[in-house]
């Protein structure tokens, strides 16, 4: 098979799934027709390095993982975050309502290798999963590698349906509240004007140390450049320490994404600003579906009763720990554990399940905005805090304990 062949072939598989996904409103996911189609090929005429073929060898996606994860950190910003420490906290008890029900039970059930496996691909999207697989790989734990992919990619399953369901549940309870006078409209427009605002502080210049370099100089090769020094510097600390305390380099690229967007050498969201973050993206999804050329009918068959048994657990346990942080905070429960199942899918799904869940509440345009004043901003920084920082800082940690 030729490159571009093999490159047409695997982008199309790319392009269905984000169709599907489309037509769906995202219910039936793009990673999921994307896996079930590279399963197919695998089990019938793809040669098994289709990916190194098309020009995705494990040396680029690495790459681009650095780049990632670097360009993460990025969008961090403290100021934002400290408005909704609520959330946060809800976000992270949901988190931690996983890793405690399937440490304690799941291990007693699947085994502590396959817990520790399911975790990080549970609370995130494609780079933990990626860590994961990896990790596994190296560890020749085979079918664990797999079953880290295929975890990533039907867990939204579990998340879609019942995350609609609470916040219909929540949505209700407030349009209850608004059209009794408890909530006014005055709230929503306070609400509405502060996100505005908070909007255009994001939209400020950012680069504090590039401050006097005109505008043609920061090219995209310079903004390439600059994100790679970071990663690289991050990589530099990982490989240092590594006698004394081994930390993974994917976590220091966070941090030090978070520290030099701070600092004003990167700005923020650098990678989509130099037009790689696509190119990016897509690199890495093959090489999450590169990872599913091992996986026989016999190995899908075999993991298939972990797959669900973890993610039973693991929705339990994010009820039960939401359910508490909620009650301590005086946060409903329908919201707080709408906030932790963001853990099973991100953005941009916690976005759209929200504005669905909106639109068929009601048709009064006030009421739209009182609830998505109410709703939107917490399902964000959920799927934010889970997805984007703890998942890569657990990936961290646990791959750890496959050596």
């Amino acid at each position: 098979m030729s490159q571009m062949l093999a490159l047409v072939i695997v982008v199309f598989i790319l392009l269905v799934g984000d169709l599907v996904a489309v037509r769906t409103k995202a219910w039936i996911p793009s990673i999921f027709v994307s896996a079930v189609l590279f399963l197919i090929g695998y089990w019938t005429f793809f040669p098994k390095d289709i990916v190194a073929i098309s020009g995705v060898p494990p040396v680029v996606a690495t790459m681009m993982m650095y780049l990632l994860i670097t360009n993460m950190g990025t969008l961090l910003s403290l100021h934002e975050l400290k408005k909704q420490w609520k959330t946060i906290v809800i976000a992270l008890s949901g988190i931690l309502g996983i890793i405690a029900m399937l440490m304690t039970v799941g291990s007693l059930i699947f085994g502590f290798q396959t817990v520790v496996v399911a975790i990080p691909p549970l609370v995130g999207g494609v780079v933990s999963a990626l860590i994961m697989s990896e990790g596994a790989k190296e560890a020749g734990l085979a079918t664990l590698s797999v079953f880290a992919i295929v975890i990533y990619v039907v867990q939204g399953f579990a998340g879609y349906p019942i995350t609609s369901i609470v916040l219909k549940k929540e949505g209700k309870r407030l349009l209850k509240q608004y059209r009794s006078g408890e909530i006014g409209a005055v709230n929503v427009q306070e609400t509405a004007a502060a996100e505005v605002a908070a909007a255009s502080a994001v939209a400020k210049p950012e680069l504090k140390l590039f401050k006097n370099l005109p505008d043609k100089y920061n090219t995209d090769f310079f903004k390439f450049f600059r994100l790679a020094l970071v990663a690289y510097l991050a990589y530099q600390v990982s490989a240092l320490a590594a006698p004394v305390v081994s930390i993974s380099p994917f976590v220091l690229c966070l941090l030090f994404g978070v520290i030099a967007s701070s600092a004003g050498f990167l700005e923020k969201q650098v990678l989509q600003k130099a037009n790689g973050f696509g190119l990016a993206i897509m690199a890495l999804m093959l090489f999450i579906f590169d990872g599913l050329k091992q996986a026989t009918p016999g190995m899908m068959m075999e993991i298939l009763f972990p797959l669900v048994g973890t993610i039973i657990l693991a929705v339990i346990g994010m009820y039960i720990f939401s359910f508490i942080a909620g009650k301590i905070l005086k946060v409903s429960k329908d919201m707080a554990f709408a906030v932790s199942l963001t853990a099973l899918y991100g953005f941009p799904a916690d976005y759209i399940i929200t504005n669905e869940v909106i639109k068929s509440l009601t048709d009064d345009e006030e009421e739209r905005e009182m609830l998505t004043s109410h709703m939107l901003p917490p399902m964000l920084v959920g799927g934010f805090i889970t997805v984007t920082i703890v998942s890569v800082i657990l990936a961290g940690i646990f791959v750890g304990f496959l050596k």
